[in-house]
């Protein structure tokens, strides 16, 4: 096997884990290389944030899903460069792979639009730690309240900001407000949970830009229905420690800020020596390959893919799949002899979940919202995760919320920011 060609896939995301999978037959050698060891179904990741899932129930180790697979082998590492005259690549530990076919599916990281001092104030949501990070200042939040003489005090800790109304935004909104209505009034005495104030920010006209605004207005009902405070037309200005400024004077006091508003792709897009785009994207021929570089990929939120109309590809796990397997299908073309087609995206829709029977859904000429839509978000994001245990627990997860509205993973973990703020206050007067 060792004189067959060399497939190095950097990236067990969507697009790099179906692309390797796609080439289980083909003949060449498989490196899939990633800095973590397991895929993580990111559309889910805000049910970690509030609650609803554990990790585990949403990422499958890289070497479980590769297993059967004879001609791949899986990378613990971190890609920091890629040389494409000696076509290698270059880990963080100084170790080379040289490759004869690459393909980049590392993705992207939050973007703060050129205000990176905001992330230390406004945590993302893309990867564990950050949802992680999320449910424990959420459920922070509840818990400092609790012991608050304070009213106004209080009412900054309770109060929380949402940047982004987009599906992530939407989702996380609308999942923090029925945990504070629904979930906890009956754990906690001191406090009214269901008074919690949950504001979704968003800079565009209307709530999820991308879908058509008969959905975006019923979206927004939605939300407000569970007591989201939907603000459109809000451009965030400035993000500090307990509040957040909106335009150029509206100062919204809030204790726990969380962002959603965009994303910049992974910084190993650049090492490739071409241009990107605004983003980071690196803009890619038909085949979805690098100019002048034909063994060269870039896909999934890491490739600038434009539709035959001219539009963009959006990046969603859907289009990260059908790039993947696309690559693998080239490249065994390559092998056999035959000429290249250039990609085609299935546009298979949109969906976006608000809460407990609540969603919206856009399947080419079908608008749905509401009970329908939201069963049909289920089954899709079943449909989708990886391997049989996560698809068996996460039914039983939502199931069990759905019949006795709990959240089974209300777990505070890691090093508490609460404390951290009590020790700078000047007076200690507000703890009981």
């Amino acid at each position: 096997m060792a004189d067959r060609p060399h497939v190095v896939i950097v990236g067990g995301g969507f697009a790099g884990l179906y692309c390797a999978r796609k080439l289980r037959r083909a003949p060449v050698r498989v490196t899939v290389i990633d800095r973590r060891n397991f895929h993580l179904f990111q559309p889910l990741l805000y049910q970690i944030a509030t609650a609803s899932l554990s990790p585990a129930d949403i990422a499958t180790p890289i070497r479980t899903v590769l297993r059967r697979q004879r001609n791949a082998q899986v990378w613990m590492g971190e890609v920091v460069d890629v040389d494409r005259e000696s076509r290698e690549v270059r880990l963080a530990d100084g170790v080379s792979v040289g490759y004869d076919y690459l393909v980049l599916a590392t993705g992207a990281t939050h973007a703060y639009f050129g205000h990176d001092e905001w992330a230390e104030h406004a945590p993302g949501l893309k990867t564990v730690d950050d949802a992680i990070e999320i449910r424990r200042r959420f459920l922070l939040a509840f818990e400092e309240a609790e012991r608050e003489a304070d009213p106004a005090s209080r009412s900054r800790q309770l109060t929380f900001v949402i940047v982004g109304a987009g599906p992530t935004g939407v989702e996380l909104a609308g999942a923090m407000a029925e945990i504070a209505r629904r979930v906890l009034p009956s754990d906690f005495r001191a406090i009214d949970t269901s008074a919690a104030r949950i504001l979704l920010l968003e800079g565009a006209d209307r709530v999820l830009p991308p879908y058509p605004p008969e959905l975006s207005r019923k979206a927004k009902r939605q939300l407000e229905a569970l007591g989201v405070e939907v603000r459109t037309g809000a451009m965030v200005t400035q993000v500090a420690d307990g509040f957040v400024v909106v335009g150029d004077e509206e100062c919204i006091e809030a204790e726990n800020v969380f962002w959603a508003a965009g994303v910049s792709a992974s910084s190993l897009g650049a090492r490739l020596g071409v241009e990107t785009d605004r983003a980071g994207r690196v803009p890619v021929q038909p085949d979805l390959s690098v100019n002048g570089d034909p063994n060269v990929f870039v896909v999934g939120d890491l490739a600038s893919v434009r539709k035959e109309d001219g539009s963009p590809v959006p990046g969603v796990a859907p289009a990260a799949i059908q790039m993947g397997k696309h690559v693998a299908r080239t490249i065994g073309r390559d092998l056999a002899g035959r000429p290249r087609n250039p990609f085609q995206y299935v546009d298979k829709g949109d969906l976006a979940t608000i809460g407990r029977a609540a969603a919206v859904a856009h399947l080419g000429p079908l608008k749905l919202s509401g009970f329908v839509a939201w069963i049909l978000w289920v089954v899709v994001h079943i449909l989708y995760l990886i391997g049989f245990r996560n698809r068996v627990l996460v039914m039983l997860q939502w199931a069990w919320a759905y019949l006795t509205y709990q959240r089974g993973i209300r777990l505070i973990t890691g090093e508490s920011h609460v404390t951290l703020r009590q020790a700078r206050r000047s007076d200690g007067a507000s703890d009981l």
